[in-house]
């Protein structure tokens, strides 16, 4: 055997002790040695690894194959079609050893489209029809296969569900324009015909569940939550998580309420109100309950929340949303928070502020969990960098994966919320003035 027992005992200690099988100590142990020959080489090189390196170094070892798409059978017999009518499509790679009977599914994001031309637009890209979708695409962060860039839910069950429907799964056929564009609006219908299926492939023999997503698909796992609880088991552990999907309802720069007139227009245009939570809507304007502050006040389902406090699509797309600059004035800013004079900075603060007092009540409730970093980012679970590495955002030691493992398995009450821009050395903020 090409791994010695005192080796498997090394890794346990080093990665912390996990129930797996010795096929899995064993595939753990060989990803172990090629990253310390890659570390190794990195610290011969006299310099400090930058992002193509970082890239490489997991690209020598499993965990990040790519998983096909399928296209669902379930959808066309539902009517359950993306915007330009394709059929809409997931990825599923199948769990092994402890975890072949856990499920976690993630939804893509790509934000939404509020009227007919932008929608129509929508429909010609991967973001609203599977014709333009890659054919495979890799497993990296919360969904690699490898543990030690996944420590605990590397041999889960994993579905990545395609977004094509430009309002976080909501939209009902009711709302459909009959002049000719040809839009489908079924997000509603995609959810449920997905669902029907992944239930039939295991999911519905499930002992844990994990449903996560990022950016309009961290909404779409807020708004889903609840309903993915119930066609789960009783004795089935269910938890959500979101990932840069807490969007505010706050003013931008020129006192505008830009992503409160955006959202009443996707609600409105997908006839969104359906498959928004019941509890909320009796109370409020359909369009608000589309915002998380209001969706987390009615989730009974234990949740995560992962969002950076300076989430960079926020700043750019509701603080200082296109046309709110006219004089460039912010120009810099919105591409990197380090171009930020202290006028700029005091108004970042401000929007943290905003994010911690909507999330303040949830931060009482002992069943959500949170990972709320001071970092220039937006969706941090997919990615190698920011998920589980030694160049991961940290708060108190702890990476975004390891704290939404204590989480999820009850190892601790995870409630982690980092001190203020500049103070997090660990951040990878990103940088768009190049691009």
């Amino acid at each position: 055997m090409p791994f010695s027992l005192r080796a498997i005992t090394r890794l346990r200690t080093l990665l912390g002790y996990r129930n797996w099988t010795k096929k899995e100590w064993i595939i753990a142990a060989a990803g172990f040695t090629i990253i310390v020959f890659a570390f190794a080489l990195i610290s011969n090189s006299r310099h400090t690894a930058n992002k193509s390196e970082l890239n490489h170094l997991f690209e020598l070892n499993p965990g990040n194959e790519f998983v096909k798409i399928t296209l669902s059978s379930k959808a066309k017999e539902r009517g359950a079609f993306c915007l330009d009518g394709s059929l809409p499509g997931y990825h599923f790679q199948k769990g092994f050893g402890s975890g072949s009977e856990n499920w976690l599914l993630h939804i893509e994001g790509g934000g939404w489209c509020d009227s007919v031309s932008t929608c129509a637009f929508r429909k010609g890209t991967r973001r609203g029809s599977t014709n333009y979708m890659e054919k495979g695409i890799p497993f990296q962060g919360i969904l690699s296969s490898n543990p030690l860039q996944n420590p605990d839910f590397f041999n889960w069950n994993k579905v990545k569900i395609r977004y094509c429907d430009g309002a976080s799964l909501t939209g009902h056929p009711e709302n459909e324009i009959k002049n000719g564009s040809r839009l489908f609006f079924r997000g509603q219908l995609i959810w449920e015909a997905l669902m029907d299926e992944i239930l039939s492939i295991g999911m519905s023999r499930a002992k844990q569940a994990f449903l996560s997503g990022c950016s309009a698909g961290g909404l779409a796992t807020l708004l889903h939550c609840d309903d993915f609880r119930e066609l789960l088991p009783k004795d089935t552990d269910v938890k959500c998580l979101s990932d840069g999907g807490f969007f505010l309802d706050v003013k931008d720069i020129t006192g505008n309420s830009t992503m409160r007139s955006f959202y009443q227009n996707v609600v409105q245009l997908h006839g969104s109100a359906k498959s928004l939570l019941k509890d909320c809507v009796a109370k409020m304007e359909p369009y608000k309950c589309f915002f998380p502050e209001e969706i987390i006040k009615n989730i009974k389902t234990p949740v995560f929340l992962v969002n950076p406090a300076y989430d960079f699509w926020q700043i750019q797309n509701v603080l200082v949303p296109g046309g709110s600059d006219s004089h460039g004035h912010w120009k810099n800013c919105r591409l990197n928070i380090n171009a930020c004079n202290g006028d700029q900075l005091d108004v970042l603060q401000g929007f943290r502020s905003s994010l911690l007092k909507a999330v303040s009540e949830s931060q009482k409730r002992k069943e959500v969990g949170m990972f709320i970093d001071s970092c220039f980012s937006h969706c941090q679970t997919v990615s190698i960098e920011t998920w589980h590495s030694p160049y991961s955002p940290r708060i108190n030691n702890k990476s975004i994966a390891e704290s939404v493992g204590d989480w999820y398995f009850n190892r601790e009450e995870v409630k982690r919320i980092d001190c203020p821009f500049p103070c997090n050395p660990t951040c990878r903020n990103e940088d768009f003035t190049g691009i």
